[in-house]
């Protein structure tokens, strides 16, 4: 009887033996056809991509639409360079957290004061334009900028906050007040009042009415003798080359060559 059950163990290790390399050999038979099938499907996604993309650079699209230039902008403010006699004005609507504001001003806009601020060519006004919904410390940082004009140190405060822009919070801004040599206390309590709150309000609100929608944003025109106030000639939107600015403000100048 013992012999009998002995047999029936090594029938069944055997059956066993002999199954498990046929069911591995299965299942990686499966696999292999899992994995063809998604091979396929992935060609299949790609071509209807490809389709997809050529279809879209076939298709004519819509010219975008220029916004009407304003007929008037405000030109005066906290942030301003130039003779006001000038005979082109531009006017940049910023924000102090905007990283193309920064590349703007640390890149182009040294290089438009060198060759036509400095000259006597180009009036220069920066505006507030704070996007509050995505720099929740940009509407202070340019409160900050006119606090620090009281002190006749608005430029040196707008250079120091857009090469900073990842510390602007309210202790850094008075940290940089203490930097620049400001007075302290007339520039912490500045900041704490909300003085000019209404202020850079005002010039979102301009800079709306204008068609402003991102920063940084340029307007270029002539003050025709009104240093305060501009009529609007050209567009001109994001961190643009100096070059882009070169040709708007040759241009202006050569209509108004005598």
């Amino acid at each position: 009887m013992r012999s009998h059950k002995i047999t029936a163990s090594f029938s069944l290790l055997s059956l066993v033996l002999v199954a498990s390399p046929f069911a591995l050999a299965q299942d990686a038979v499966a696999l292999r056809k899992e994995i063809t099938e998604l091979k396929e499907g992935q060609k299949a996604i790609q071509r209807d991509l490809q389709e997809i993309k050529d279809l879209l650079k076939n298709t004519p699209r819509a010219a975008a639409a220029t916004p009407p230039l304003p007929s008037s902008l405000d030109a005066s403010g906290v942030l301003v360079k130039g003779d006001a006699k000038a005979p082109v004005t531009i006017v940049e609507y910023t924000d102090m957290q905007c990283p193309f504001c920064s590349r703007h001003a640390q890149n182009t806009l040294s290089q438009i004061d060198n060759e036509y601020i400095k000259s006597g060519k180009v009036r220069y006004v920066v505006k507030d334009f704070p996007l509050e919904s995505i720099h929740p410390n940009a509407f202070q940082a340019a409160e900050a900028n006119h606090c620090a004009g009281e002190q006749n140190r608005a430029w040196d405060m707008h250079d120091r906050l857009l090469a900073n822009q990842q510390k602007l919070a309210k202790e850094d801004l008075t940290g940089y007040a203490d930097a620049m040599g400001l007075e302290s206390v007339r520039f912490k309590v500045c900041l704490e009042s909300g003085r000019y709150a209404a202020e850079v309000r005002k010039e979102i609100s301009e800079g709306q009415s204008s068609g402003v929608t991102g920063t940084p944003t340029f307007f270029l025109g002539a003050a025709d003798g009104k240093p305060d106030e501009m009529k609007p000639e050209k567009m001109l939107t994001g961190a643009q080359a100096f070059s882009a600015f070169k040709a708007a403000i040759d241009d202006l100048l050569a209509k108004r060559a005598p």
